[in-house]
Formats: C-alpha cells, sequence, structure tokens
C-alpha cells in the first residue's frame, strides 16, 4: 500500500551536484529551508535521453521564474555526476543539455528516489516524479508520470504560485486571478 506523502514533512535529503557552474557540490533539503526557499525537486530516469533533455532545459530556460518565486529547482536521477557533467559540457545541438541554471543530484544509491516513491528497483531508475516543498519542509504537491512523458514548465509554475497564495484557488486558477 502507498503511503501519503502530500502534507506531510518531505524526506530530507542530502546529495552530490553538478553545479550550475560545472563545478561538484552537495544538494540538500535542509539548506533550502534554511535559506527560506521553496524547493521544485524532479526526477527523471536517465541522462542522455530522449525526452529528457526536453524538460531539463525547458525548466533550465525558465529558472529566472523561480527563482523569482523563491525557489530553488534540483533536478536528480540515478546516474553519477560525472556522466550529468558530461551531458551538460554536451552541446543542446548534439543531444546534451548544455549549461543549466540548476543543479543537478546524482542519487546513486537510489535511496532519495526510492523515499519520494519514483524508483523502478528492477531497472535501477526513478519515474519522472516532481515534488514542491515549502520553506517549513512540507510536501505541498506531488506528480508521478509514466516515463514516456515530460512535464509541462507552465503547469508546475502555476501550482507554484497558486501554493503560495495561501488561498485556495479553484480549477482552471492562473496568477493574478482570485483565490476562494
Amino acid at each position: 500500500m502507498v503511503e501519503r506523502m502530500v502534507g506531510k514533512q518531505a524526506p530530507r535529503f542530502e546529495m552530490e551536484a553538478v553545479m550550475p557552474n560545472k563545478e561538484f557540490g552537495k544538494v540538500s533539503l535542509e539548506e533550502n529551508m534554511k535559506k527560506g526557499k521553496w524547493t521544485v525537486l524532479f526526477f527523471y530516469p536517465n541522462d542522455f535521453t530522449f525526452v529528457c533533455p526536453t524538460e531539463i532545459t525547458a525548466l533550465s530556460d525558465r529558472y529566472d521564474e523561480f527563482a523569482d518565486l523563491d525557489a530553488e529547482v534540483i533536478g536528480a536521477s540515478t546516474d553519477s555526476v560525472y556522466t550529468h557533467r558530461a551531458w551538460i559540457e554536451t552541446s543542446r545541438n548534439d543531444g546534451g543539455l548544455g549549461p543549466l541554471n540548476f543543479p543537478l543530484a546524482a542519487d546513486k544509491n537510489m535511496k532519495v528516489s526510492k523515499d519520494y516513491g519514483v524508483l523502478i528497483e528492477e531497472e535501477g531508475i526513478a519515474l519522472r516524479g516532481l515534488f514542491i516543498i515549502n520553506p517549513e519542509g512540507e510536501l505541498m504537491y506531488a506528480v508521478i508520470n509514466h516515463n514516456n512523458i515530460g512535464r509541462d514548465v507552465d503547469e508546475t509554475l502555476r501550482v507554484l504560485q497558486a501554493l503560495q497564495t495561501g488561498g485556495l484557488c479553484p480549477a482552471n486558477w492562473k496568477p493574478g486571478q482570485k483565490t476562494l
């Protein structure tokens, strides 16, 4: 039986990552919480694949909009930081990501993927899961979908903005509209 996660404290994590400057570093939920930041954590299956670069680069291209909403974006897969960096150092025209505006984390031991319920254990990869965590560490939003389908950046931003209103947002609510 699947246990509910939304509305509870998000699983804490710390992972090695390739930072936007292409250096190795670490990312953690605790660090974002200390800074009073929202966290948009997304998982994807593998580096050097077909759907993944479309959504990773789309999120990177819109990173400033997340930053304006006091949100840190973190991408994660079970690939290594070395594979991540190789992918970042490969141009978009050659099937790579090119420079990114947020870190890509390496969940090599698959613990974080498992904690967030996205691990396909028999394959050792993650499903496409996206989680929005408030600055207090509460998991406010979770969506997991099949690996054949990329995510929508507009919808992620809309949900983040809706959560930040603190109000009741009706169906099809858009930023700037009244809440209930």
